[in-house]
């Protein structure tokens, strides 16, 4: 007699995968990539190590998968966020609040774990923010300088980068230690010091609105 085998439909498979991305997401953020292992995953769902390795080969699958379906999360919300704001400053500053709350309780080690341990998982980071934030900032930057807010003599394409480099350094522990430096500190601080130094003086203005900041006459 032979025992029928029951194959699991597309959707099912996906779900079953999301779930454990999802918890995998939980622990990296919490305590770290390089610190949890594969027996933390499947305890962390009450599921057994031989199921887990069912879906996923290794930590490195796991690691590659949860960065993939963050970057795309990043970028629906981004979209989102930007297609509301009605100026570039106000761009920024949901961009900030948005910071907020993707960095609020997240491991400081997640970037130098990434960068040490996972590289492929490294160079889809590299791939989305030197393509598509990149873009962002320079799309940004072109906006705000038509609606009068940044000046009009920018050099877009190297402030643009510079930007882009501040998001990193935030994570250089030889440059903000962070036992001394929340990474959201230093990102909030370092994006505020940008818009002051691209901003017209109407802009200035909007900035200080935006920041609950008194004029000064």
């Amino acid at each position: 007699m032979k025992v029928a085998v029951v194959s699991l439909g597309p959707e099912v498979t996906m779900e079953i995968k999301n779930r454990i991305l999802l918890a995998a997401t939980e622990l990296f953020t919490r305590n770290g990539i390089r610190s949890v292992s594969m027996d933390d995953i499947a305890t962390h769902l009450s599921m057994s190590k031989k199921t887990l390795y069912k879906w996923f080969d290794n930590k490195d699958q796991i690691v590659e998968g949860v960065m993939r379906q963050h970057l795309n999360q990043t970028q629906g919300e981004c979209e989102v966020l930007i297609g509301k704001a009605p100026s570039a400053i106000g761009e920024w500053f949901g961009m900030l609040d948005w910071i907020r709350s993707q960095f609020a309780g997240i491991h400081p080690s997640i970037f130098h774990d990434l960068k040490k341990y996972y590289p492929a998982s490294w160079q889809l980071w590299l791939e989305h923010k030197n393509h598509y934030i990149l873009a962002q900032i320079i799309t940004n930057l072109r906006r705000g300088m038509s609606e009068g807010l940044y000046r009009a003599d920018l050099d877009v394409e190297v402030l643009a980068r510079l930007r882009l480099s501040q998001i990193e350094l935030a994570f250089n522990e030889n440059v903000f230690p962070p036992q001394t430096f929340d990474p959201q500190r230093v990102i909030v601080t370092a994006q505020e010091h940008f818009m002051l130094g691209v901003a017209t003086l109407e802009g200035h203005r909007l900035i200080n609105k935006f920041r609950q900041v008194t004029d000064e006459v």
